[in-house]
């Protein structure tokens, strides 16, 4: 096993960090300090990029926002409403068509709907971020069911 490396890292930047759409940053976690940054993605500092790939293994490149894999649990998440009526609005709001509107504004109307949609975003995204912190040997799911909470 791969050596697991120990440093504090803020979750709720490296969640941003996973979570921008900004497609023109690069985001980075320095794997000494825990400290995410990020440089727009033209920089042309060729130095810079020189260090940042001559320290890879110190700088980690954070995955950019995957929207095909959102698209994916979003549809999946559609497709799991019981409420045909309301699976059918749906539908047609990710597909484009009008007159529907966001899907994040019709769920706001049905409660118990719009929880599950946080619930599944959140595990889709945490799920994400461990497996990528456990590829970089920052996380093992021993950690995990260390740090989690009884249930």
């Amino acid at each position: 096993m791969a050596f697991v490396h120990n440093v504090e890292i803020v979750w709720d930047e490296l969640l941003s960090a996973f979570t921008s759409s900004q497609g023109d940053r690069v985001y980075f976690l320095d794997r000494v300090n825990g400290e995410i940054f990020n440089v727009p993605a033209t920089l042309e500092d060729e130095e810079f990029w020189r260090q940042m790939e001559t320290y890879q293994e110190r700088f980690l490149e954070i995955p950019s926002f995957d929207y095909s894999s959102e698209r994916r649990m979003i549809t999946g998440f559609v497709n799991g409403i019981q409420d045909k009526e309301l699976r059918n609005m749906l539908q047609s709001s990710i597909s484009g068509k009008k007159p529907f509107g966001n899907l994040e504004d019709i769920v706001s109307f049905f409660p118990e709907e719009h929880e599950r949609l946080q619930e599944i975003r959140t595990e889709f995204l945490s799920s994400r971020v461990r497996q990528w912190l456990e590829l970089n040997n920052l996380f093992t799911m021993e950690t995990d069911l260390l740090l989690s909470p009884s249930i």
